[in-house]
């Protein structure tokens, strides 16, 4: 089982507004898979995480596209602290058929585009265009993808 199976069931009860079962769906989703996968985040069809899900932590109202794969101990989460009151905070927008390595920190108000490569460790505090390859620390364009890039295997 994936995290991610756990997360859509959790979406669907959200969304259904059945009370206590998505917030429990969580707390099974951070035993198991040690991560942090609200119900409140938004993942598309066919996204799966690498792993099982592994230390994955997102922050609760980031956008993720379809066909994505998302590495073990990414996170995807705000760049400012955690403030109880005042504005909602900015969290990334991910596109679609993005490929996040292992230990990737995608932080702030930034879109990633479709058909995106982050690399392995890499800090990603700009916004990425579509079709880039991105590594370091911060993140910087390395290279593009090739026409028919596919995050996910069939």
């Amino acid at each position: 089982m994936n995290a991610i199976h756990i997360h859509h069931l959790a979406a669907r009860l959200k969304r259904a507004g059945v009370p206590l079962l998505p917030k429990m769906l969580q707390h099974l989703i951070f035993l198991i898979y040690n991560s942090y996968v609200p119900a409140t985040a938004q993942i598309g069809r066919g996204t799966v995480f690498a792993y099982g899900g592994i230390g994955v932590v997102l922050h609760s109202d980031s956008r993720i596209g379809e066909d994505c794969v998302i590495g073990q101990g990414v996170t995807v989460g705000a760049a400012e602290a955690y403030a109880s009151s005042g504005p909602p905070t900015r969290c990334p927008t991910i596109g679609d058929n993005v490929y996040i390595a292992a230990g990737a920190r995608l932080l702030g108000g930034i879109t990633i585009g479709s058909n995106v490569i982050i690399g392995a460790s890499a800090v990603v505090l700009h916004s990425v265009p579509d079709g880039a390859i991105v590594a370091g620390v911060p993140a910087r364009i390395i290279g593009r993808t090739e026409p028919g890039y596919r995050a996910r295997r069939p």
